[in-house]
């Protein structure tokens, strides 16, 4: 099926392009409550992944909590508190930064990226899940080496806690941006999965939901959407992921789930506030995520229109 349009970029009063997609909203019970386009079909969820997998990771033994799990849930840009308790744990653990899998990279906050004289893995906005799957080897007795791989123990039972959590098989297989397995399944799995992460009233699942919801900036950074959002939103967990991919849920265990067809993610800030508002949340705190910002000479200029959802 073609998908619809979720988000017109307009500029200077005209529409200069626009982006497809698919959105779920999903109710408590994991329910499909408002669909947009297709959200069946497996997708590959990128970084929002990283909340289940964190999941598995604590039933396999990891001892992460409060910021060592948020850490671990997150895509962080590398700013120097990012760094600084990456390396902590690295040194905790009696591991290095080179045996991490996940390649050198720069910060993603600019004023991080200029300061750094070069590319590290402790940078590179995956180290702290790396980090966290470093450290679950080790606490479970599995080896180090070749912990990325898809046959590794530790690979094994991440990938049936993400089946668990979806309630669906896991579609295909693929290596992620980090080098980490990437599993791809629906959106609407992925939407669930988040829904049963922020109604959980204990063990792994609400461990992950407690550190989110807790440390915001540790998952995302300074200007990040995630951070903004779980910083506004009493009770989000939101993880976004690379090309176009955004899902949160609500502590009553709503949950959303966005996917952009172009890989885009401009228009998943807005199309995550105006789903928050069809779910009857206060977004007055967002108005720059709800808008976004089309520049012209250095000046707001357009912005980037999303529908109001309706059931």
């Amino acid at each position: 099926m073609t998908n619809p349009v979720l988000a017109e970029v307009v500029r200077s009063g005209f529409v200069e392009s626009v982006h497809r997609g698919a959105l779920v909203v999903t109710g408590p019970e994991g329910e499909a409550r408002l669909v947009l386009g297709d959200v069946t079909s497996p997708v590959y969820p990128r970084s929002s992944n990283k909340p289940l997998q964190a999941v598995g990771m604590l039933r396999a033994g990891l001892d992460f909590d409060g910021e060592d799990l948020a850490l671990a849930c997150a895509s962080h840009s590398g700013e120097p508190g990012h760094v600084k308790r990456v390396l902590e744990l690295l040194e905790a653990a009696g591991l290095r930064e080179d045996e991490l899998a996940c390649p050198p990279d720069f910060p993603l906050h600019v004023p991080s990226m200029r300061d750094a004289a070069e590319p590290r893995r402790v940078m590179m906005n995956c180290s702290g899940k790396h980090t966290a799957m470093l450290t679950t080897c080790l606490r479970a007795g599995w080896p180090t080496s070749g912990y990325e791989a898809p046959d590794h123990p530790l690979q094994q039972e991440i990938a049936a806690a993400v089946a668990e959590l979806t309630g669906e098989p896991i579609a295909h297989t693929g290596v992620d941006g980090c080098g980490a397995p990437l599993f791809a399944f629906s959106l609407t799995g992925l939407a669930r999965a988040f829904g049963r992460l922020a109604v959980a009233p204990d063990g792994p699942e609400s461990r992950v939901a407690t550190a989110m919801r807790t440390h915001p900036w540790l998952v995302g950074g300074t200007g990040r959407e995630d951070t903004d959002l779980m910083s506004a939103v009493d009770g989000l967990v939101s993880k976004a992921g690379a090309e176009g991919v955004q899902a949160f849920a609500l502590p009553d265990g709503f949950a959303v789930a966005i996917k952009i067809d172009d890989g885009t993610k401009r228009a998943c800030a807005p199309l995550a506030v105006a789903a928050l508002r069809y779910l009857g949340v206060d977004v007055s705190a967002l108005p720059e995520l709800a808008h976004g910002s089309i520049l012209g000479g250095g000046r707001p200029v357009g912005e980037i229109r999303v529908p109001e959802l309706r059931g």
